[in-house]
């Protein structure tokens, strides 16, 4: 099974592109994962929201196929660390090829992503930006397969 991690835009933050690039390292050492930063809509104010998520929406779905999709979503399923592991567990079970994990941009998805979701997932309740989402993401999921391999990780 391969982990597709894809989202539009690259880190801006010095700090959370260094952690982003640590946590890639660490998943990829379990399990086969790739980063894809597709295309962000530039040039458009806050105000054509509908357009940036569409010119979002595009490039993300350029990157998915067959994947099983996961979208991160405020409205989605919380799960704790060990209910991830096992998420991974069922998938690779039902012969899962690629797990693709959408984050959008500060405006979030288009709704036609989350209506094509597999899995709609939330974080937590609260609110973070799209750029902390993408690093809690990757420190679960490398928890979660962590917890999977049997391998211990410091709570």
């Amino acid at each position: 099974m391969q982990i597709k991690l894809v989202w539009p835009g690259r880190s801006k933050l010095p700090g959370v592109a260094d952690l982003q690039a640590h946590y890639l390292k660490r998943i990829g050492d379990l399990m086969p994962v790739r980063l894809l930063e597709t295309p962000t809509a530039r040039g458009l104010d806050e105000r054509a929201s509908e357009k940036i998520m569409e010119i979002e929406a595009l490039g993300l779905e350029k990157q998915i196929k067959d994947d099983y999709i996961v979208t991160l979503f405020d409205q989605g399923r919380e799960m704790s660390s060990t209910e991830l592991a096992r998420f991974f567990e069922g998938r690779a079970v039902a012969g899962t090829r690629s797990v693709a994990f959408l984050v959008g941009g500060f405006l979030g998805l288009a709704p036609r992503l989350l209506d094509r979701a597999d899995l709609c997932l939330s974080l937590s309740r609260m609110t973070y930006s799209h750029e902390l989402c993408r690093l809690v993401l990757m420190e679960q999921i490398f928890r979660a397969l962590s917890l999977m391999k049997g391998r211990r990780y410091a709570k």
